[in-house]
């Protein structure tokens, strides 16, 4: 159960990093710190290029790898026996 429970903390920090970046990488849609940093030009919002589509796809696969490590965890915290 250890080597389960240190396996998902890894898990975890590699996709709590790789959620931060790739949030990050994503187009400001307007208003917001995303002004500050030069996103307050704003083209066609409705449509989005093949890069943005699978920097979204990818985006919600890792949030659900994280979600689901973080549920473990506590699946693992609740029913240990310590």
């Amino acid at each position: 159960m250890l080597i389960l429970k240190i396996a998902l903390i890894v898990v975890l920090v590699i996709t709590s990093l790789l959620l931060t970046l790739f949030i990050l990488l994503h187009k400001g849609r307007g208003g917001g710190l995303s002004d500050m940093f030069g996103g307050g030009v704003t083209s066609s919002l409705g449509s989005s290029g093949v890069a943005e589509r699978n920097l979204n796809r990818i985006t919600v696969v890792v949030s659900l790898v994280w979600v689901a490590s973080i549920v473990g965890l506590g699946l693992i915290a609740r029913f240990s026996v310590v």
